[in-house]
């Protein structure tokens, strides 16, 4: 296929303040001389930041990596993830249609997505807020057939439920992402047929977790996303505004609603059951809680929150005071039954005092 650049152009093409800051970080990862080696990172955060690769955003790359311009063009066209053409305001939809998704049924999806959005790929809506292609492989062969919307699959789709997906997001609604038939991930349509312990643990698997709890579904990456730990402003998907951008709240933002927080549940007020920490570490030094298989540091840090320092704290919980934490651990729903923290933090408190 001949990908040329589109005929209308932006006059010019700059970086935000903190895409260039994140563009120059990459750029210090390889040595003098070498520079040119982060050509596709560049190009990928500039088509992020307009929605497509504008000629304008080429050349302004290839002139930080001091590349010819002609360069930087054949690795924008030569690579199919580079869209050099506008693409709908709201979403371009990318159809998995290579053999699995072929076979469960993309020439359907395709069909709605001619139906909803433009009779060719490539074409933007008669509003200009969609656009949609066919795909080579995306990689979720077991949850065909797929399509791709901005950094989110939706898995096991039906020309129907695609219908509804593109109707909710004419409406400004955002579908969680992943599975749409029930499915948790990967596994049989009859269910779990091994690991059946761990079934019902949660609401959703970690990719859609993330998305919806962090508010970034369906989003462009716009370099200024909150690091990990610290929680997201309340976001809605845009019309005005520009495509993908957040709508950050004022700074008495609420917190992320129910449908964002899907396996992330609100902390039960109840008292009832609640173990009794202390208000700080015996003697001031901790033991190293992140012995106990499971824990991290992220985990450790929230024990720490809620007044547990010491093995012998962890051996010491009811089960009433498990069901507890296992309810009140914020994104680790069931961690402690599941990884029998108790009965770890008694072997490592005995062999302590030993």
């Amino acid at each position: 296929m001949l990908r040329r650049l589109h005929p209308e152009q932006p006059d010019s093409f700059a970086f935000t303040e903190a895409n260039l800051d994140w563009a120059k970080s990459q750029i210090a990862k390889y040595p003098e001389g070498r520079q040119a080696s982060a050509i596709i990172p560049l190009l990928w955060r500039a088509q992020e930041q307009e929605g497509w690769l504008t000629r304008p955003a080429i050349e302004a790359v290839a002139e930080m990596l001091d590349m010819a311009y002609i360069r930087a063009l054949e690795v924008a066209s030569f690579y199919f993830m580079f869209q050099l053409q506008p693409v709908g305001s709201v979403a371009n939809i990318q159809v998995c249609g290579t053999t699995s998704c072929m076979i469960c049924g993309a020439e359907d999806l395709i069909a709605v997505c001619r139906e909803k959005i433009a009779p060719d790929p490539h074409q933007l809506s008669a509003d200009g807020r969609f656009s949609w292609e066919e795909v080579e492989c995306l990689g979720a062969c077991a949850n065909a057939p797929m399509a791709q919307i901005g950094k989110d699959y939706y898995e096991d789709l039906t020309a129907e439920r695609l219908g509804e997906i593109i109707d909710a997001l004419g409406r400004g609604e955002v579908p969680a992402p992943g599975p749409q038939n029930g499915r948790f991930a990967s596994e049989p349509l009859g269910g779990l047929t091994s690991l059946q312990e761990f079934a019902g643990d949660h609401d959703a698997n970690a990719s859609v977790t993330r998305a919806l709890y962090w508010g970034d579904t369906v989003a462009r990456i716009r370099g200024d996303e909150q690091p990990a730990g610290v929680a997201p402003p309340a976001r809605t998907h845009p019309e005005a505004g520009g495509p993908g951008e957040a709508q950050d709240s004022a700074p008495d933002a609420q917190p992320p609603s129910d449908a964002q927080k899907i396996g992330h549940p609100e902390v039960d007020k109840s008292e009832e059951g609640r173990p009794v920490g202390i208000e700080g570490p015996r003697g001031g030094q901790p033991d190293d809680l992140k012995q106990i298989t499971g824990v991290g540091p992220k985990l450790e840090a929230l024990l720490h929150q809620l007044g547990f320092y010491h093995f012998d704290q962890i051996a010491a919980w009811t089960d009433a005071e498990i069901a507890w934490i296992d309810t009140n651990l914020e994104g680790f729903k069931g961690r402690v039954t599941r990884d029998n923290w108790v009965e770890q933090a008694r072997d490592l408190a005995s062999r302590k005092e030993g």
